[in-house]
């Protein structure tokens, strides 16, 4: 039997390698285009890795593409014809707006001739970005920091973003007609609802203005004036099911945070391990997830349901922070600090929660480890589990205690992996 640990690095490293689009866009990529250009355009934190594996599926039509991509600062890749361009994420900037106009240009004037292929994954909302006529970047900024800090969930979040840009919600698909248009996804959303992923720029839109109105009100978001000004004109309005200029347009799920969960059951399996999949689409606030799972490992080891030890218990999907600390740290480190407080030094567990790109929020790790030592050696260092949460500042507690996960990017991006190793008695 595997050392808990090591059996958390590894599943971590599989589940990240199930969602490597080299292995898995090949087979969902048509031909390019016999009379017409080819392009590749995209967005998203895996926008690169998928950009190459473009390249090396068409490695011998190499000179009939081009391209433009979007990705993360410091998550680029080297490739030969599509080019890759970094911004901010998760508040956009002024390189992801001058890079999403450059998309716009090169998309502009096609014809029927015309192939467009459009790689989409997590991180994209942020990434490619447009202010519509009215806004202007300082207010989509301002808008996504006051989101980020509400507790809205993505589907919310990207509702309201997508009836302020010029590319969400279907619009960039508009921008493409007549061209045939061909998306690629990697899924990083609970449910994998294509329209939600990077907020669905190719994808037609069932949300209203009404709906986007409806979260800021619920999440009492009043700034800034300008975004309230738009979303009561046209404009704002995205493309409906039933636009006969999207009809014809392909959409392919490459990758999902399902396939990162069966690779790490399947791992934990072969180390003798039961894996349990409590779900691939968990949401709620991180802390409320935490005691959650924590009441189940405890089922576990009381009365052996609803698995015996020993066992991995697994799950995925996108928490949320409600903001109130002034800490540092993202879902993954605040999930794992409000754990380790329910569990409370427990015995025979260990546990890991990351994102699978690598980022933790805006932090520069991709989240933490929890073992059955963790709540001693904090005592030890005098430093208080329940402070640190009520901060949120999950990154300082893990820090201090040498226990963060730290990968760099990954190169793709299928959601939050959380794992708890329930060892025998």
């Amino acid at each position: 039997m595997s050392d808990p640990r090591a059996l958390l690095e590894a599943m971590f490293r599989a589940a990240i390698g199930a969602a490597d689009p080299m292995r898995c866009l090949s087979h969902y990529l048509p031909q390019p285009a016999r009379d017409g250009r080819t392009l590749v355009i995209g967005a998203g934190k895996a926008a690169a890795s998928m950009a190459r594996a473009v390249e090396h599926a068409w490695a011998d039509r190499l000179d009939r593409i081009e391209g433009l991509v979007i990705t993360r600062y410091g998550h680029a890749l080297p490739c030969r014809r599509i080019e890759v361009v970094e911004a901010a994420h998760p508040v956009p900037d002024g390189a992801g707006v001058a890079a999403t106009l450059r998309i716009l240009d090169l998309v502009a004037d096609l014809d029927s001739r015309d192939l467009v292929v459009c790689l989409i994954s997590g991180g994209g909302s942020a990434l490619l970005t447009c202010p519509p006529v009215g806004l202007t970047l300082e207010d989509k900024q301002s808008l996504a920091r006051a989101l980020l800090r509400s507790g809205a969930d993505i589907a919310e979040m990207n509702c309201v973003r997508k009836h302020v840009s010029r590319v969400k919600g279907g619009r960039l698909a508009l921008a493409c007609h007549p061209a045939r248009l061909v998306t690629l996804v990697i899924s990083d959303v609970p449910g994998d609802d294509l329209a939600v992923i990077a907020s669905g720029p190719t994808i037609v839109d069932d949300t209203t203005v009404a709906d986007a109105f409806a979260v800021l009100e619920k999440y009492r978001l009043r700034e800034p004036g300008r975004v309230f000004e738009f979303l009561h004109s046209r404009e704002a309005e995205t493309p409906k099911p039933g636009d006969v200029r999207l009809a014809h347009a392909e959409t392919h799920l490459v990758a999902r945070p399902q396939d990162a969960l069966e690779a790490a059951a399947a791992l934990a399996r072969d180390a003798g391990y039961t894996p349990l999949i409590l779900g691939d689409s968990i949401e709620g606030e991180a802390r409320e997830v935490a005691r959650m799972h924590a009441g189940i490992a405890q089922q576990v080891i009381a009365h052996g349901q609803p698995v015996a030890a020993p066992c991995v218990l697994l799950s995925g999907g996108e928490t949320t922070v409600t903001v109130r600390g002034d800490g540092r740290g993202g879902r993954n480190a605040e999930f794992l600090l409000a754990l380790a407080c329910a569990l409370h030094g427990r015995a025979r567990m260990h546990a890991m929660a990351a994102d699978t790109d690598g980022i933790d929020g805006t932090e520069a790790f991709a989240g933490a480890v929890f073992v059955p030592t963790t709540w001693k050696r904090a005592q030890a260092l005098g430093l208080n589990p329940s402070e640190f949460l009520a901060r949120n500042d999950g990154f300082s507690f893990f820090q201090q205690l040498g226990d963060l996960v730290v990968t760099g990017p990954t190169h793709t991006n299928v959601n939050d992996f959380r794992a708890i190793v329930v060892e025998p008695a």
